[in-house]
């Protein structure tokens, strides 16, 4: 059957369009410094997480999902990849159409070569030559392209971990925001309480969250790059940091640092927003406070005990604190669920639901104090 030429003429503009959106999604991904939307990049963004979503269903540990999650980075950045030069592939093959005899198969026999370096070199003439050599610089600039972005990937995941790891020595493992500041407080049981190191760690985490929200929103594949163990998220270290911050304010208004734990909690939330609106979740700029939040007022109080127990100094009475406390969280609470969702990150306390149901996990806390050593027996145990 032969195809009528104005039809293999509709086919190649369709083509041009196909090479032209492919090469718009690379250079906005991988060159411009900015976040730019793009059809194809959240395309595949969406059919890999389905299928770890899907992969992901039946199971109910936390753990194994998170080792299956592990891939999901990776997997993304290889899909991305194979879209960009799958369409570049289609794209230049129904370019050639009109010009070779044979019908489409010739077409994309053609246009091999040049993107795969596999097959042997059909072009005729001047202009088909022409198309072949665009065809094949477009695929070694791509390739390339990708391979330099990973160390740029890599060098914001390390920043970003190397925080959230020090963290972990802080808040615990999940962090969690009451944990943060009973530990603080209680300083290894130093009988010294190091609170007074807090305005420096929300500065840094100020600094933090202004870096992640640049970073991830500018390289979103970033958002799916999971920490290297299964307890330790991101987003529940920020969440923690913030809720610190929240609870420092609410209870002891006169000893919290009031402007670095302002600053930190005004980038946090700046940071979730961003992030948030990056991965297409509809977050307003300026939250309804009227909502109210997710955390109720028990486990409030429940936060207030743990804090209490390690006698960290509490200013107010907690039915007076509550109200400012939801005004400070009600900021971030929605955009931290929708992500932490959506990532399926450690279900830490007060981080949220998931769409597997199960429990949330509390903090690891070593026994408290340490074991005897037994004595040498003999003239050295005198």
């Amino acid at each position: 059957m032969v195809v009528p030429l104005i039809v293999r003429d509709i086919a190649a503009a369709i083509g041009v369009l196909l090479i032209a959106t492919s090469a718009a999604s690379v250079i906005g991904t991988l060159i411009v410094p900015r976040p730019v939307s793009n059809w194809l990049t959240r395309r595949v963004d969406r059919l890999v997480n389905a299928g770890f979503v899907i992969a992901t269903s039946h199971i109910r540990e936390y753990r194994r999902r998170d080792r299956i999650r592990s891939a999901h980075a990776a997997t993304l950045l290889v899909c991305q990849l194979i879209a960009w030069l799958g369409m570049f592939f289609v794209g230049f093959s129904l370019l050639f159409w009109p010009m070779v005899s044979g019908g489409i198969t010739e077409a994309f026999r053609t246009a091999g070569p040049a993107l795969w370096e596999i097959g042997e070199d059909r072009a005729r003439g001047g202009y088909q030559v022409a198309i072949l050599d665009i065809a094949s610089i477009t695929g070694i600039i791509t390739v390339t392209l990708q391979i330099a972005y990973l160390p740029t990937l890599y060098s914001a995941f390390n920043r970003r971990e190397q925080e959230v790891a020090l963290l972990n020595a802080r808040a615990g493992v999940p962090s969690w925001g009451p944990e943060l500041l009973a530990r603080t407080h209680y300083a290894l049981g130093s009988g010294v309480s190091s609170v007074d190191a807090m305005p420096d760690l929300y500065a840094g985490w100020e600094r933090w969250a202004a870096d992640i929200a640049e970073s991830h929103t500018t390289y979103l594949p970033l958002v799916r790059f999971r920490s290297p163990k299964p307890l330790s998220s991101w987003l529940t270290a920020l969440l923690a940091v913030l809720d610190s911050a929240a609870l420092f304010l609410a209870l002891s208004p006169e000893a919290a640092p009031t402007v670095p734990a302002r600053l930190c909690l005004r980038a946090g939330f700046l940071c979730f927003g961003d992030v948030a609106r990056a991965m297409d979740f509809d977050i307003p700029d300026d939250p309804d406070a009227s909502r109210g939040i997710a955390i109720s007022y028990e486990e409030f109080l429940d936060a207030v005990a743990r804090m209490r127990k390690v006698d960290f100094p509490i200013e107010r009475d907690p039915a007076d604190a509550w109200p400012d406390f939801v005004g400070w969280r009600v900021n971030y609470e929605r955009a931290a669920f929708a992500i932490a969702r959506e990532l399926d990150v450690v279900p830490a306390l007060w981080s949220g639901p998931r769409r597997i149901d199960g429990p949330q996990i509390p903090p690891f806390r070593p026994p408290e104090g340490r074991p005897d050593r037994p004595r040498k027996s003999g003239p050295a145990a005198t």
